[in-house]
């Protein structure tokens, strides 16, 4: 390993070479997330909305029956809020239910549900404490599970694939020096004859402090004949040389089980390498590309909370003679937060199908569905508080004393932020989303831009680019979306598929002039990057909206001729919500078509530029006058000098900023 590696400095081109190395660079199946950000609307991929068997919705239908029963009787989210604490027992039970191994196979004690129905199951364990949910998905989404399930040798999932259907795992990569930029993983693997020598610390480590096994990344070092590389492990937690050294406390999910852990000299059989050495991140990435989805499922059920709420209380609080909710101002939050939720859960259940269908590759769906749904879902939970006003401010224990309901809607807001930054932050997301949609150029034209490259490697480059775009660009001229009578069979839905499609092109047409203007430079204009990936992630918005109120729409009309409508496959028992969707679908069509328009502005029209300037004049201490004149509360020393100019007095002046 390179010192500069061993003390935490990595320099750029190390770290994006570590990241590239990690991607899965293969389409070996079709995406419909990456033809969309190539012009090519390919509705075929998503539509008729992928239906899980009758056996799995019977499977999945019953135990959300029991796990419902178990969450409405023996949970008291008032008590994990309270406590900051997930009681035994109620781990326990959970774990009789088998709630701990919902993706493990049945042939492994698990019960082998899919991604929707794991995703249903994370809705109501969520909707009664999010910190139960984190629990679980941070156990079975990118735990010692999927990475097992996936990669695994038939020996390792025999061994412990039965232990996670009983025991509580967790992942461990982030370190106190190390969040999005592995490269600088510091925690090492050192060869020992059968055995790895693990030494690192590992920070935020959700579960890891109640957690029986981990699969933990560290990198092991190179050397004559071994590739080394980062690398992902299976450790028992009863292993000696592990201490647990802080459990964390955090603003939201109060009864998370997060901290710091510490491996000193730990033994770890070779047996327990997942994979190869030097795999560690393409595993991890791999596991969250289904992981992810755990997130939306999570935000469509605080959505589905928060119409509920909204509903109630704009109906029972009256304002100037009418019920609030009749105003125009809270009605346009009431809309925005019914259809947003309506979308969320839309975006949830297509992903989720779509991968238990294996019929795609999901990797920028499920990513998109992560980044979206995170922040419309803290958008909700804003405009939730502002209808409820004081009352949405006020926690839940304050209203019950003095006699109202505890509504947490403020915890709500607490618990929904970490969203934006879990499993990869929105800034993380952008980049990460943005290099995979801008992946054919570079394929086709990124020899050109290589600082490495010769002269007679950039003239192949370039005559590979010109065949490329020679092939591609005429496509961008026009297509279905130009046709009044494209897509008929979604009726009023139609119109706005049609847009999806005029908007795909455009944003495909968008990106080449963007890496002819920028070329090589493209990857440094996040902001540019982040507004193309949040049009990507409004247009498969509607795209899933469009397609799943399709479905409803069928499975309505099936129930009314007599036919056995199974939900039309989405996993939904009872009456299909039929015309109703179709109604909520195209409000939220409308509503997103003016967001992706000011995104559309947004590409060439924005402050990007000089934002950049003022942040360098700020890091460089030009503004530190705005700071002047307020204490920082976060240096300790004594609040109140003494009433005689002394040492201690003048030792406090630090504490004034500036």
């Amino acid at each position: 390993m390179h010192a500069d590696t061993e003390r935490g400095h990595v320099d750029e081109r190390t770290a994006r070479k570590v990241a590239e190395e990690a991607r899965e660079t293969e389409w070996r199946l079709p995406s419909f997330g990456k033809q969309l950000f190539l012009g090519d609307f390919r509705l075929d991929l998503v539509h008729p909305h992928p239906r899980p068997s009758d056996e799995a919705r019977r499977k999945g239908e019953e135990f959300l029956a029991r796990l419902t029963e178990f969450c409405a009787s023996k949970i008291d989210p008032a008590e994990i809020e309270r406590e900051s604490r997930i009681p035994d027992e109620v781990i326990i039970g959970l774990r009789d239910l088998g709630a701990l191994g919902m993706k493990v196979p049945e042939r492994h004690g698990g019960l082998g549900l899919g991604q929707l129905y794991y995703g249903r199951a994370l809705m109501v364990v969520g909707s009664v404490s999010p910190a139960l949910a984190a629990l679980l998905s941070a156990h079975q989404s990118i735990g010692v599970p999927q990475p097992v399930k996936l990669f695994g040798t038939p020996e390792q999932q025999d061994e412990w694939l039965p232990r996670c259907a009983r025991e509580v795992s967790a992942f461990l990569l982030t370190e106190p020096d190390v969040g999005s930029d592995p490269a600088r993983l510091r925690a090492t693997a050192v060869p020992d004859g059968d055995d790895y020598v693990l030494n690192g610390v590992k920070l935020w480590t959700t579960n890891g402090v109640v957690a029986d096994l981990v699969v933990v990344m560290a990198r092991v070092p190179e050397s004559d004949g071994r590739r080394g590389g980062i690398s992902a492990f299976v450790v028992d937690m009863a292993t000696p040389g592990i201490t647990v050294e802080n459990r964390n406390a955090f603003m939201g999910l109060r009864g998370i089980e997060n901290g710091v852990t510490r491996f000193h000299d730990v033994r770890v059989p070779k047996a327990n390498l997942i994979g190869r050495e030097g795999a560690g991140l393409k595993i991890a990435l791999t596991t969250l590309n289904t992981g992810r989805l755990s997130l939306p499922a999570g935000c469509a059920a605080a959505g589905k909370w928060a119409t509920m709420i909204a509903r109630e209380w704009s109906r029972e609080r009256v304002q100037w003679g009418r019920p609030v909710g009749e105003h125009e101002a809270v009605s346009r939050k009431i809309a925005f937060i019914a259809a947003t939720t309506y979308a969320m859960e839309a975006m949830h259940d297509l992903s989720a199908q779509l991968a238990d269908a294996g019929r795609g590759d999901i990797r920028i769906e499920a990513a998109l569905a992560k980044l979206w749904s995170s922040e419309m879902a803290y958008r909700v939970a804003d405009e939730l508080v502002q209808i409820r006003g004081g009352r949405g401010y006020e926690t839940a224990e304050s209203l019950a004393a003095r006699g109202e309901r505890g509504v947490p809607v403020e915890q709500f807001v607490r618990d929904l932020r970490i969203n934006r930054i879990f499993e990869g932050s929105t800034e993380i997301m952008h980049l990460l989303i943005a290099r995979e949609a801008v992946d054919a150029h570079l394929a086709a034209a990124g020899g050109v831009i290589d600082p490495d490259a010769s002269a007679g490697q950039k003239a192949r480059a370039a005559a590979k680019a010109g065949g490329f775009y020679a092939r591609w660009l005429p496509t961008l001229v026009t297509g279905a979306g130009q046709r009044p009578s494209s897509y008929a069979e979604f009726g009023p839905l139609a119109r706005h598929l049609r847009y999806v499609e005029r908007a795909s092109r455009k944003l495909a047409r968008s990106i080449f002039y963007a890496a002819g203007r920028w070329q090589g430079r493209l990857e440094y204009k996040q902001g540019f990057l982040g507004r193309m990936v949040d049009i990507g992630a409004e247009l498969f918005a509607m795209s899933a909206v469009c397609v799943r109120a399709h479905a409803d729409a069928r499975a309505d009309a099936r129930a009314d001729s007599g036919a056995d409508s199974g939900a039309e496959g989405l996993g939904m028992d009872g009456a299909a919500p039929g015309a109703s969707a179709v109604k909520l679908a195209d409000v939220f069509c409308r509503q997103a078509r003016v967001r992706v328009e000011e995104l559309f502005e947004g590409l060439w029209r924005n402050t990007d530029a000089l934002d950049v300037k003022v942040a360098k004049a700020v890091l460089a201490g030009e503004f530190t006058w705005v700071e002047q004149g307020v204490l920082d509360p976060s240096i300790p020393g004594p609040w109140i000098a003494p009433s005689e100019p002394g040492p201690s007095e003048r030792d406090n002046v630090h504490r004034v900023i500036g």
